[in-house]
């Protein structure tokens, strides 16, 4: 029989939540794949046929948004799925080099402990994925939306939020690049860039995000 004083009690816990639901990018946001990522970078230029990248221009690439990289190194945006899909097949050959970052663990189980609704959504493979995770992470994850364009995830927002019914207003995107922000915009949910993943920090401010996560454990005061 449902106790409906602990019901109640439940619905009043979510209404002053502020965050209901927290939705993840993967790279650069859980997994520390950008080394990784440059690493292979030239690799994909040279099969792909679009300009290398000097090592020492990496830091200013952080800056540049994703369309404006794609277009200094001659990377046309019909050719990004097959680029992407040669870099999701290197990632799942080496997945069990690449590290979350320190501290993801204890950071989802405490959202997770906290009632809040953990998504990932990434353009990588969900097994992949899945794999960096490992299954105790994994597990605590109750949406994987994955394999998607980078340029394609405010849809995918606005699915989720639809499936979940919870409002605009009590959902956060937790990621590191301004197509992460530009999505969550979209859909009209707030936006928390963090520090450490794929694009500077600095690229989000002129923004105003709504959250600023300097390191991983900054996460947890969302719950």
């Amino acid at each position: 029989m449902l106790d409906l004083h602990f019901f109640i009690g439940a619905l009043q816990h979510a209404s002053t939540m502020k965050y209901q639901l927290a939705i993840f990018d993967f790279d650069g946001t859980l997994a520390d794949s950008f080394p990784f990522f440059v690493e292979q970078f030239n690799r994909l230029a040279d099969r792909h046929r679009f300009a290398r990248i000097d090592p020492e221009d990496v830091h200013a690439y952080r800056h540049y948004t994703a369309a404006e990289m794609m277009k200094r190194v001659g990377l046309p945006r019909w050719k990004l799925p097959v680029v992407a899909a040669s870099f999701i097949s290197l990632m799942r050959e080496n997945a069990d080099s690449i590290p979350l970052f320190e501290r993801v663990d204890d950071v989802l189980q405490h959202l997770s402990d906290a009632g809040i609704y953990l998504s990932v959504m990434s353009s990588n493979a969900e097994d992949n994925v899945v794999r960096v995770l490992g299954p105790a992470n994994a597990g605590l994850i109750r949406h994987f939306d994955c394999g998607m364009s980078i340029f394609g995830k405010a849809a995918r927002i606005r699915s989720l939020l639809q499936k979940t019914g919870i409002p605009p207003s009590k959902a956060i995107y937790i990621g590191d690049q301004l197509t992460d922000l530009e999505a969550a915009r979209k859909e009209g949910i707030a936006f928390g860039a963090v520090a450490w993943g794929y694009g500077a920090i600095e690229s989000f401010r002129k923004h105003a995000p709504e959250e600023e996560f300097n390191q991983v454990t900054d996460i947890k005061r969302i719950a």
